[in-house]
């Protein structure tokens, strides 16, 4: 397959006739295919799902409290400071 060649792959999805009506009229509603409502909306579900598992939001005290904790180990963390460096450079190139 070429660089500029798409993959497509398939999904067969069976359903009863009372949820196909409830599919398609939603997406006759937004001005969408059947499958591009489909589409659409699994993606945006499975972004929200994964984000939420795989991020951690904390209340500012839970920030305060973290930070305090990393800014106050007994023993100095070569490894950790080098991780800081890293992000903060990355940070910078990116703005």
């Amino acid at each position: 397959m070429s660089a500029t060649a798409q993959a497509h792959e398939r999904i067969d999805l069976r359903t009863s006739p009372e949820i196909k009506e409830l599919i398609v009229r939603a997406a006759t509603t937004a001005g969408m295919s059947v499958s591009a409502f489909l589409l659409g909306t699994a993606q945006e579900r499975a972004k929200q799902i994964l984000a939420e598992s795989e991020m951690i939001t904390l209340t500012a005290r839970d920030w305060n409290a973290f930070a305090k904790a990393l800014d106050n180990t007994e023993k100095p963390r070569p490894k950790l400071s080098a991780a800081v460096r890293r992000h903060r450079d990355w940070q910078q190139g990116k703005r």
